[in-house]
């Protein structure tokens, strides 16, 4: 868990591209020092010497700036290895708690490089706090998982405030049995939480590495009649899920009544939180943002609008067919299993929010991390990457296809094994949640994956091509039926437009 909670907070940087310029005269590891006959770039030759030169310059940006540091540092070879170390060794952490230690620790320098090389930077900084304080109460592993906790949770609590902020109580019941199979102390995970709580993290960033890793935000897009599914790559902060994104695409927008039918983990919405409340819904990048005000595209979103949006990445949208008290009802799943049913006008419309929901949510949430391996028995769910892909559309939706296939194996061994134990049995309560778990997730990956080769049919972005290639018959998956045309808008004011519905 504690691999996959740092994966969740470090793959939604999208800062990969936002280095300086590293081929300035002394901003190359070939170049460290005039003459040199070392072979660094690629750790062919180890040499500790050359690593404590290099770590030296870092530290102290003799020839580098501040973006060309973690790239040296993140590297999966010996010698970047030894660099790191020794660039760490000029850090004095003793007597600091842990987030102070961070707090110092994340203003060096911009933590930039892919996901897998700033992960490895921070595992160095955590053997460094444990080194600097030998009677810490925990290990570096532990110190490791409560370093990439309070990230998360600095998203949580000093982000765009999407959604309910994590509790004292659910940060420390997050930790449960993380700290090499035990508890961390309760006081201590108090402190911890309260200082990120009263004091957000600041890492460091130059304004001309923000302005740059702005102006990349949007991919080169050619014009093709007006209405494209156009990607936009998020970023600027690295530690943000989802940052509020200047160019996103509007897909939709339109009258919506909310129910929060159940909160984070499917747990069920406390009655006094329930009720049908009518939004302005708009469909923008992958936030559907639910304003009291009707939709103004160069009005700028309130406070408030930020706190009722909703994530989509790898959300589901169905047509809510156990609710039979209103009509026109659909169901949004999201990633971390909170439940809203949306009522629309019309069922003409209920379906044009499902198709586009889900045609969204299929071409640009990022593949899922690989299954987590641990020694804990209790099943727990994965946790999803609400970043942007950086997959093309043919590899996104391979990308659905291998996740399909590897699930439909997992479910049919799963299915192979029942516990042979009472129905009321913890053993029995896991086995039922991760089959429930495995068939939503099959029933998921199907319905992206049938959107997208719709799509491909239809050899075109434009949704209202994509719509008239479902509505052809052409389509065979089954999920999807017929409905009547409707008005379309062109890009950057939402896409209404004939809609096609999954019904599961």
């Amino acid at each position: 868990l504690l691999h996959y909670i740092c994966l969740y907070i470090l793959n939604d940087a999208n800062l990969t591209d936002v280095l300086c310029d590293s081929d300035s005269e002394l901003g190359s590891v070939d170049t460290l020092e005039r003459g040199s006959t070392d072979t660094l770039a690629n750790g062919c030759r180890v040499d500790t010497d050359a690593a404590k030169r290099l770590a030296k310059r870092l530290f102290y940006l003799e020839g580098f700036k501040r973006c060309d540091v973690a790239r040296h540092l993140g590297k999966n070879n010996e010698f970047s290895q030894l660099v790191a170390s020794e660039y760490l060794s000029f850090f004095d952490f003793t007597g600091l708690s842990l987030d102070r230690a961070l707090r110092n620790f994340l203003k060096a320098f911009p933590l930039m490089g892919e996901t897998q090389e700033r992960e490895r930077v921070l595992v160095h900084f955590s053997k460094r706090f444990c080194h600097c304080n030998p009677e810490a109460l925990t290990s570096e592993d532990g110190a490791h998982t409560l370093t990439c906790a309070l990230m998360l949770l600095n998203t949580d609590l000093h982000g765009h405030n999407i959604g309910k902020k994590m509790s004292c109580q659910q940060f420390i019941s997050n930790l449960d049995g993380l700290n090499d199979g035990k508890d961390f102390p309760k006081e201590l995970l108090k402190v911890l939480y309260n200082s990120i709580k009263n004091e957000k993290l600041e890492w460091a960033i130059e304004e001309e590495e923000l302005r740059k890793s702005l102006s990349e935000l949007v991919e080169d897009q050619c014009e093709v009649g007006g209405k494209r599914v156009v990607r936009v790559t998020d970023g600027s902060n690295p530690f943000i899920a989802i940052p509020l994104l200047l160019n996103a695409v509007t897909y939709k927008h339109g009258i919506l009544t909310r129910k929060s039918h159940a909160d984070m983990d499917g747990k069920r919405t406390p009655r006094g939180r329930r009720g049908w409340k009518k939004f302005y819904a708009v469909l923008k990048g992958m936030i559907l943002y639910l304003q009291k005000d009707e939709y103004k595209p160069d009005k700028d979103l309130s406070e408030v609008d930020l706190k009722n949006a909703v994530r989509v990445h790898h959300a589901l949208a169905t047509r809510a067919c156990d609710y039979s008290k209103r009509q026109n009802v659909l169901k949004l799943k999201t990633s971390d299993w909170r439940v809203f049913l949306l009522q629309a006008p019309s069922e003409e419309e209920m379906m044009s929010w499902i198709f586009r929901i889900n045609l969204v949510t299929a071409l640009f949430s990022a593949p899922a991390f690989p299954a987590a391996i641990g020694s804990m028995k209790k099943f727990c769910r994965p946790l999803l990457p609400s970043s942007t892909t950086r997959l093309n559309q043919e590899e996104q939706l391979k990308s659905h296809e291998n996740k399909l296939k590897q699930i439909s194996l997992e479910l049919e061994e799963h299915k192979r094994s029942p516990p042979d134990l009472t129905p009321k049995s913890k053993e029995s309560e896991e086995y039922r949640i991760k089959e429930h778990y495995l068939t939503y997730e099959k029933c998921r990956y199907e319905t992206y994956i049938s959107l997208l080769q719709a799509k491909f049919r239809a050899g075109s972005d434009d949704l209202d091509k994509i719509e008239a290639s479902l509505f052809s018959g052409e389509a065979k998956e089954g999920y999807l039926r017929k409905t009547q045309s409707s008005p379309s808008i062109s890009q950057g004011q939402g896409v209404n437009g004939r809609a096609a519905f999954f019904e599961l």
